[in-house]
């Protein structure tokens, strides 16, 4: 049987070189909304990435492409080796939480809304 196995770990970055060279990619391929029909499109180069002004019929629109590095990351996923946690237990059947009580079918108009609010008749409101 062939294991898989997990890239995430051996990728390296790219450098920074292969970075501009797909930036500059994208930036050749951007279309934005706006100007809707443009009448001319300049593509600059920067130290650290790209400015694409697109000339529209009334003003200019602008679009900055920039190379960055990721330093941190507080929503970064946890790599798999540090997930390695216990199995959890199944839970006992005795703190399950019981079914809700069904409740009677509500009565709707024919494009789904209720005939009568779900608040009509609350005690609890004021």
């Amino acid at each position: 049987m062939r294991r898989q196995q997990d890239h995430s770990k051996t990728r390296k970055p790219p450098s920074r070189e292969e970075a501009l060279v797909e930036l500059e990619r994208r930036a050749r391929e951007h279309t934005p909304e706006h100007p809707r029909s443009p009448k001319r499109r300049r593509l600059f180069r920067e130290s650290d990435g790209f400015l694409l002004v697109i000339d529209g019929a009334w003003q200019s629109f602008s679009t900055r492409f920039t190379v960055a590095e990721l330093m941190e990351d507080s929503a970064a996923p946890i790599p798999p080796s540090a997930e390695a946690a216990p199995p959890e237990a199944e839970p006992d059947p005795a703190d399950a939480v019981p079914p809700l009580p069904s409740t009677p079918p509500v009565e709707r108009y024919a494009d789904g809304v209720p005939v009568r609010p779900t608040w009509w008749g609350r005690t609890d409101l004021p």
